[in-house]
C-alpha cells in the first residue's frame, strides 16, 4: 500500500511533516521562503506473531538456590532463620 505525506522546507532545511497537503500549504503561506514537497512510501507487510513469556526475569533462570551463612551455619534460602532467645519485655 502506498501512503503520502508532505515535508516543508524553509531555506533549504526541513521544518515539518504534514499528512495533510493543506497543513504544508498553510505552513507555507506563514513565510515566504518555506516551499513543500509530496513524499510517497510503501508501507511494509505486518507479520503477526503471538510470544509466550516466561514470568521470571532472565537472571533468574536456571540459577542455584542460594544459600545464607548463619553463626558458620549454611542455610538454603528456602529455610528460615532461627528464633532469637531475646526476652521481649516492656517498661
Amino acid at each position: 500500500m502506498q501512503h503520502e505525506y508532505w515535508s516543508v522546507y524553509e531555506d533549504g532545511r526541513k521544518i515539518a511533516d504534514c499528512g495533510w497537503e493543506r497543513d504544508a500549504m498553510n505552513l507555507c503561506s506563514m513565510h515566504t521562503n518555506r516551499t513543500y514537497r509530496k513524499n510517497k512510501y510503501l508501507q511494509d507487510q505486518v507479520i503477526d506473531i503471538t510470544a509466550t513469556v516466561d514470568k521470571q526475569l532472565p537472571g533468574q533462570q536456571g540459577l542455584p538456590a542460594g544459600k545464607i551463612r548463619v553463626n558458620g551455619q549454611e542455610l538454603d534460602t528456602q529455610q528460615s532463620l532461627p528464633e532469637s532467645e531475646l526476652i521481649h519485655f516492656r517498661v
